[in-house]
């Protein structure tokens, strides 16, 4: 919801995530800092060309968008690790309220791919 107006964008593609739970002591501090109880928030939209990240790499731990092969770590801030993104996945940082896993903040950079 935008917090200026209340308008829920509950249809927009840029608002799919990807949730993931891991080991908090994998997570580096930055991440760390981000993650509820190693509950993980990124946005599923490829920083590349905006093509949906919907593929994770079970023996390696990494997120991956099949369009471009762009692959990154989510126990590191989504750094880009290989592949053609020019930067991280923005993380949407959790917290948990009353037992309730809730946002706690907004996204830590622009949603998006870069338009070229």
């Amino acid at each position: 919801m935008d917090p200026s107006d209340g308008t829920v964008r509950n249809g927009s593609r840029f608002n799919a995530l990807i949730l993931l739970r891991l080991d908090e002591a994998a997570l580096k501090p930055t991440t760390r800092t981000r993650a509820a109880d190693g509950v993980l928030a990124y946005t599923a939209i490829c920083t590349h060309e905006g093509c949906d990240v919907d593929e994770w790499i079970a023996g390696r731990l990494v997120l991956s968008c099949a369009c471009h092969a762009s692959e990154f770590d989510p126990k590191d801030a989504a750094k880009v690790l290989d592949g053609p993104a020019p930067r991280a996945l923005p993380a949407l940082p959790l917290k948990i309220a009353d037992g309730i896993l809730v946002v706690a903040r907004p996204f830590t950079s622009r949603v998006g791919f870069e338009q070229g």
